[in-house]
């Protein structure tokens, strides 16, 4: 297994926009973002812990101009909690391991996909084509990918 954690090295990478989201809970500008209309097959992880966390296989477009995804590839690393900030009742999510700020969970995603929407700053994720899961470390999320052999 490997350690997912954040560290003072990591921090150290990110830029102004990823710090203020991912460690003091901002937001970033919706379509204008990096990830929002990726259509590439890869994983998001963490982009301070590296922990995994979302497929593109479950990410739809819900047309509120951040990331959505239906669900996390790995819900033991997606914490949700209670929100009541700017006067709203949400559900905030956080990656577990690098205590990240990911962005908030809402039911009102696709019924088919189990109804939630993920609605996720690109800010706090880091991509990893397809193509480099195994040379990044990921090599074991392969299979989701894969065709079922009949």
């Amino acid at each position: 297994m490997t350690d997912y954690r954040k560290t003072p090295e990591a921090l150290a990478r990110l830029t102004p926009l990823q710090h203020r989201v991912t460690q003091e809970a901002a937001t970033e500008r919706p379509f204008d973002n990096e990830f929002n209309a990726n259509k590439r097959a890869g994983l998001y992880v963490d982009i301070v812990s590296g922990e995994p966390l979302f497929t593109s296989l479950d990410k739809f477009d819900s047309g509120c101009g951040w990331p959505s995804f239906s669900k996390p590839v790995e819900s033991a690393n997606v914490i949700e909690s209670h929100d009541g900030s700017h006067g709203m009742s949400r559900t905030e999510v956080r990656s577990k391991h690098g205590d990240s700020h990911l962005g908030h969970v809402f039911d009102d995603g696709p019924r088919d996909r189990g109804g939630l929407r993920y609605c996720i700053n690109s800010a706090s994720l880091r991509f990893v084509p397809l193509a480099d899961l195994e040379i990044a470390g990921y090599g074991e999320y392969r299979g989701y990918f894969e065709e079922p052999k009949p």
